[in-house]
Parts: structure tokens; sequence; C-alpha cells
């Protein structure tokens, strides 16, 4: 089967083409937002293939999967007034948890009867409201690094993209009370100046934007991983860390309530109680290995990658049939 797909979240789509099919990625000239091509920071197989939008107008192309709402118009256009949902069998997969007025935030494909919309975890399709769309789950799958986890440094590892811009949403107003229990090392895209954002010392929260290919290795190093935020859908970051061997400190919101077991870690909404669970790790390595196996464990049961990539078969077949 030949998928249309735009590369838009790396992460989730690295899973996602391991899969047995062709996967057609949009590639503009300058590489922008609808043409970025194949990863560059990632390792797809060569079942993943670049497309220009003239080559995709005469394409053979059995499935779309959109991703963000305008990309059913340029669908439409690039593949020569084909329509997707009509004219081609489409899903619209849906990575983010609602924004704004949550408790009422309607999607934006909302009442369709042509296509599916595929959440990536139960908490997202419980918020979001859908109207009559048809809705399904595939919880997300990683491509396992392997228990790479040492610990060696007292430190708490933090993985968030642009945490100055995005504020309360990933937690970054939490980070100097944590800091003070844990020292921090914040891993992420525009995270450059986080320090003296914070009022914090370089030693107390340092930052970094590392290529993917060396951050997991990095992440490993840490005693603990942390996860802060408070609103948004279940950070891959998060998954990859247990998948690593690594505890887990995280607030009790969102999906990670049910991605992360009581004894692989700490969740609570009191930042006092991450705070000392992040310190017992710091003060008994031992402790933070034991419950980081068991993360490793529990990630590799729930999220592992053949179960990700069995139920989107399965949904790609349904949807085709």
């Amino acid at each position: 089967m030949n998928i249309l797909l735009w590369h838009v979240h790396g992460s989730w789509t690295t899973a996602f083409v391991q899969g047995p099919h062709t996967y057609l990625v949009p590639v503009t000239p300058d590489r922008d937002a609808d043409g970025l091509g194949r990863a560059r920071t990632f390792s797809w197989p060569s079942s993943v293939r670049e497309l220009t939008p003239a080559q995709l107008r005469d394409a053979q192309v059995d499935l779309v999967v959109l991703q963000r709402p305008h990309e059913l118009e340029l669908a439409q256009r690039w593949l020569g007034g084909r329509r997707p949902g009509r004219d081609l069998p489409a899903v619209y997969l849906e990575h983010n948890a609602p924004d704004g007025d949550v408790p009422s935030t309607r999607h934006p494909f909302a009442d369709r009867d042509d296509l599916t919309l595929v959440h990536v975890t139960p908490f997202n399709r419980l918020f979001w409201d859908c109207g009559s769309t048809r809705t399904e789950v595939v919880e997300h799958g990683i491509v396992d690094p392997g228990h790479q986890y040492t610990g060696r440094l007292p430190r708490a590892a933090v993985v968030v993209n642009d945490p100055v811009r995005r504020g309360r949403h990933t937690g970054t107003d939490l980070l100097p009370g944590l800091a003070r229990a844990a020292p921090l090392d914040v891993f992420g895209m525009r995270t450059e100046g986080l320090a003296d954002h914070l009022g914090l010392p370089e030693e107390r929260c340092r930052s970094a934007d590392l290529p993917q290919s060396g951050l997991h290795a990095a992440m490993a190093e840490r005693r603990l991983y942390l996860h802060p935020v408070r609103w948004t859908s279940l950070g891959l970051a998060l998954l990859e860390a247990m998948h690593l061997g690594m505890p887990v400190v995280a607030l009790a919101t969102t999906e990670a309530v049910e991605a992360i077991p009581p004894d692989a870690g700490t969740l609570s909404t009191r930042p006092e109680v991450l705070a000392r669970a992040a310190r017992r790790y710091l003060e008994d390595p031992e402790a933070a290995a034991e419950d980081g196996a068991r993360a490793r464990r529990a990630a590799l049961e729930r999220y592992g990658l053949k179960r990700f990539l069995d139920d989107w078969e399965r949904l790609l077949t349904e949807v085709r049939s």
C-alpha cells in the first residue's frame, strides 16, 4: 500500500514508517513545513520515498494520513483533484490534546462521515469534542532504544521544546522549585537562556539542543526523568525515557496517569511531592535503577513497536474496506 503523509512529527513518524508499506512524503525545494521530506536526524527505512507536488499529481496513492487541518485542501490540490475521504481512503491523525476552552473544544474535523479521526491517547479522545466523526485510539509505539540507563550523573533530565514561550503548559514555572531539589539538564529546541529566564544559576539548570542521535545516551546518564508538563498530549520523550530504563517523576496530568505505573516512579499534582521524589533518587541510586527497570518493562508492554504497528494495520485495513 502507498500511504501519503506529511513529515510533521519526527518521533511519531519514525515508528509509523517501520510498517510494511511504502510511505510517500512530500518534499519542496526549500523543505518548508509542507515539504520537509525524509528526516535528517531520525533513521527511516528506504520504504519512505520523497515526492514533489508535481510527482504526487499522478502518483499511485492508496490512503492518506492527514495531520493538520490545511492538509485536506493541500492533498486535493497536489493529488490532481483527488479528495481524501471521498476519492481516496483517509484518516486524520490528531497528535495533540485540545486547547482553549478545553471542556467544549470542537475538533476541526468534527461531524464528518468521510474519514476516521485517530487519537494517540484515550485522554485526548475523551477531551476533544469530535461530534459524529468516527474516532479511534492508536496509542503510541516506540522504536526501542534499548536499556541504556546508567544514572551516573546525579541530575534530572527534562525534555521540552520552547519552554520559555510555552510557559505554564510545559510547567516551566515549576522548574525553579524542582531545581532546588535536583539540578536539571533541559534538552530540547529553543532552550537557550532558560536558566537566566528562571533566575537560576547555570549549575542548577543547564540546557542543550542535542541531535536525536545523542539525546538518548545523554538522557540515560541522568539519575531520573522529570516530566513537569501540565497540559499536553503524552510526550514521546517520556515514553523513550521509560524505554531507556529511567525512573520517572511526573505531574499526574493528562495521559501520564495511565502511562506510568506506580512502581516506576512518582506521580503527583503536588510539586513538593515531586521534589521529594527527585531528591530521593539522587540519594538512592539503587532505588532509581530498580524503578527504572520497572518503567522499561511497562513501556515495552504497552508502548512497544509491534503492538503499535499491529493496531495501525488493523485500522488501515478497516478504513480501506
